[in-house]
């Protein structure tokens, strides 16, 4: 019987956090397909043609979600032509490890290279009995949320669905193997509801039990408020988590905040944050960045109080992360405890976010802009 347990294998070097140096980025020159940018009909259609039984897809699907094999080679119990005739069509993964920084607290923060050279982020978080990947659906931004260093430059493109994928597969490599990714949030560099079919994608195989298997309960997608996007997303019958971006209580300063509110307006947001919970059954969750003396103050909790007060909703408070280049800033502690207690004692439900992997960069956006700004890469499209 052929073994196809887990590989052991050697995880990619983490750079410590005081190295400065960074990979230049440059396309791949490697016209082979990344096998999970193929079809599954188009990848059975193939097999057809080299005299392979439809088994083999599931085959390929166990070692890559389930035996974290690393290349082709390692797949024992496929035949050894059809592996060298895999290698020779296709990549395992389209994407590489341009850069791993480790925090302090154990936070992983990847920034990975694309084949067009691009690239984008995605961060492991590891807590008590839960392993978080957080993960990009767009190279840049296009919401142009002031204080994110996700959107400086504009949006370059949406990712694929086997791009997004494998951001997961990634994180997962610096597991050991006794463990397993249990949640998954979207929420990194883009829109996620921007890319909706890409991302649709990604979660059916991360969900699935033929996938990842992370469990539909245990993924959250945020967005910056689409609302017909959100209303379609609900529609899916799925118990996917949604989190909504919000950042201010009313419309005047939440157009300064995240310009794209005046083509939508926070009713229109929230009337679709209640269809979704009306729909699914699940609690929304609002997200608010708090930046110094600009949405920090009591008459503005005061005012999100007023917003969510009879909603089934829950606050998570993000105290700003400095980010160099912005003029916002981080906000006392006094006032972050003075925000939390209007909020509370209006019967709002908020608690504020753990701050993770600050020494690495690892709010969003910002390893990236580094990245390109170290590497004088100014060239790339959209920076």
């Amino acid at each position: 019987m052929k073994d196809n347990r887990p590989v052991a294998f050697d995880p990619p070097t983490a750079y410590n956090t005081s190295m400065q140096t960074v990979e230049p980025i440059s396309i791949s020159m490697d016209s082979r397909r990344p096998l999970l940018e193929v079809a599954p009909d188009d990848l059975a259609a193939w097999l057809r043609e080299r005299g392979q039984a439809p088994l083999r897809t599931r085959q390929l699907q166990r070692w890559i979600f389930d035996g974290r094999a690393v290349s082709f080679d390692q797949m024992s119990d496929l035949p050894k032509r059809l592996r060298d005739e895999l290698a020779a069509s296709f990549r395992l993964l389209g994407s590489d490890i341009a850069r791993h920084l480790v925090s302090s607290d154990g936070t992983h923060k990847l920034l990975l290279r694309l084949r067009d050279g691009q690239v984008v982020e995605c961060v492991l978080l590891r807590e008590a009995d839960r392993r978080t990947v957080c993960i990009s659906t767009q190279v840049g931004c296009g919401m142009g949320c002031v204080f994110c260093a996700s959107g400086i430059g504009g949006v370059v493109r949406n990712l694929t669905g086997g791009e997004i994928l494998e951001q997961m597969l990634h994180a997962r490599r610096l597991l050991p193997l006794d463990e397993r990714l249990t949640h998954l949030v979207v929420m990194g560099m883009g829109e996620p509801l921007a890319n909706f079919d890409a991302l649709l994608e990604a979660l059916a195989i991360a969900s699935s039990p033929r996938g990842l298997g992370i469990g539909a309960r245990h993924i959250t997608v945020s967005t910056v408020g689409l609302p017909n996007r959100m209303r379609q997303f609900a529609d899916l019958g799925k118990q996917y988590h949604l989190a909504v971006s919000l950042h201010a209580p009313n419309d005047e300063l939440r157009n300064r905040i995240v310009p794209t509110n005046d083509k939508t307006g926070l009713a229109a947001i929230l009337d679709a944050a209640d269809y979704f919970q009306t729909k699914t059954g699940r609690q929304v969750t609002y997200e608010y960045v708090l930046l110094r003396d600009l949405n920090d103050l009591p008459p503005h909790a005061g005012e999100l109080t007023k917003l969510l007060r009879g909603r089934q909703a829950h606050v998570n408070l993000i105290p700003f992360n400095d980010v160099e280049g912005l003029p916002y800033r981080r906000l006392t502690q006094q006032a972050l405890e003075d925000f939390v207690a209007i909020l509370r004692s209006g019967g709002v439900s908020a608690k504020v976010r753990k701050r993770k992997g600050a020494d690495i960069d690892a709010a969003c956006g910002q390893l990236r802009r580094a990245a390109l700004t170290a590497s004088e890469l100014i060239s790339v499209q959209g920076v």
